[in-house]
């Protein structure tokens, strides 16, 4: 399988590259800066430097691929729109090459189905104040993802953490499954195996550690 990763240097999506090559796929990790990839050169590995904002950059990267990878998003709390101006070129450069499948990475934080009365009335409201920038991106990404023709699966996962790989997460489509914190890697894991999960076929879906 070929797979192509936006955001490989960011915390889920070196988890990704490492795990696709270590699954024997072949990956294309489109990038800013090769010195900020912390993954060892790879026969099945392939980096490419281009702008991901511009469609025309990244159309050789994505073309021919079996699916498409983006875990790019706002690194701060400020106003962004990394995230959703980075799904449009994608969105725009896989619809000119005929490339269907594409996940991306969104966030559980902005809904609110499935939580608990706490989290439902108080913890998610104070958050949604403090992110409320990135959410924002987060939010107008995926409407254009919904939007689109492709072949989508957006994955919503909660706080991020630097945990080890357990290989088992809870998810459920259209709410929020119980559970506080995701590893970055257990999110990239889900990730690829959503890729060949058809039930998960342009549809939204919570998970959490």
């Amino acid at each position: 399988m070929k797979i192509t990763v936006f955001g490989a240097t960011g915390g889920i999506g070196v988890h990704v590259v490492r795990q696709a090559l270590g699954a024997g796929q072949h990956v294309t990790a489109v990038v800013r800066d090769p010195a900020r990839l912390d993954v060892p050169a790879h026969e099945r590995l392939d980096v490419v430097v281009a702008d991901v904002m511009d469609p025309a950059s990244i159309t050789g990267a994505v073309e021919g691929r079996d699916a498409v990878i983006s875990s790019l998003g706002a690194r701060d709390l400020k106003p962004t729109t990394v995230a959703r101006d980075s799904a449009r070129s994608i969105i725009t450069a896989m619809t000119r090459t005929g490339a269907r499948r594409l996940l991306v990475v969104s966030n559980s934080g902005m809904f609110r189905d499935g939580d608990g009365f706490f989290v439902r009335t108080l913890v998610k409201p104070v958050a949604g104040r403090v992110l409320k920038e990135p959410w924002a991106d987060m939010a107008a990404m995926e409407e254009l993802v919904f939007a689109s023709d492709l072949d989508w699966t957006i994955v919503r996962p909660p706080r991020l953490t630097d945990g080890e790989l357990t290989g088992s997460v809870r998810s459920k489509i259209g709410a929020n499954p119980r559970g506080f914190t995701v590893a970055r890697a257990d999110v990239a894991d889900f990730l690829l195996r959503a890729v060949d999960d058809d039930t998960l076929s342009r549809w939204p879906v919570s998970i959490a550690g």
